[in-house]
C-alpha cells in the first residue's frame, strides 16, 4: 500500500526497464515499455537514450521534456511485480 511514499533512486537496466527504490524500502526493476505509447508527452521515451535519461525529481521518476509517472503508480506496479516473483505455497 502506497503510503505517500517517494522514489529515491532510479537505475536505468536496458530497453524500457528501469530499478526503481522507494524510500520505504521498496524495490525492484519495472519494465515501463507501454509508456511511450501512452501520448504526445511520452513519445520521446521511444527514444533508448532519452528513456536512460530518467531521473529522480519531486520524489517520482521524471525526464527532462517534462514527463513523468505519478509514484502511486510505480509504487504499485512494483508491489505487483514483487508479488508475482514470490514462491506459492
Amino acid at each position: 500500500m502506497w503510503n505517500f511514499n517517494n522514489v529515491k533512486t532510479v537505475t536505468y537496466r536496458g530497453e524500457w526497464v528501469l530499478h526503481i527504490e522507494f524510500d520505504d524500502g521498496l524495490a525492484g526493476d519495472l519494465n515501463l515499455v507501454e509508456y511511450p505509447d501512452k501520448g504526445p508527452v511520452f513519445r520521446p521515451l521511444q527514444d533508448k537514450d532519452f528513456f536512460r535519461s530518467a531521473r529522480v525529481e519531486n520524489g517520482t521518476v521524471t525526464w527532462p521534456n517534462g514527463a513523468d509517472i505519478a509514484p502511486e503508480t510505480l509504487y504499485a506496479k512494483l508491489e505487483a511485480a514483487n508479488k508475482s516473483l514470490q514462491p506459492t505455497a
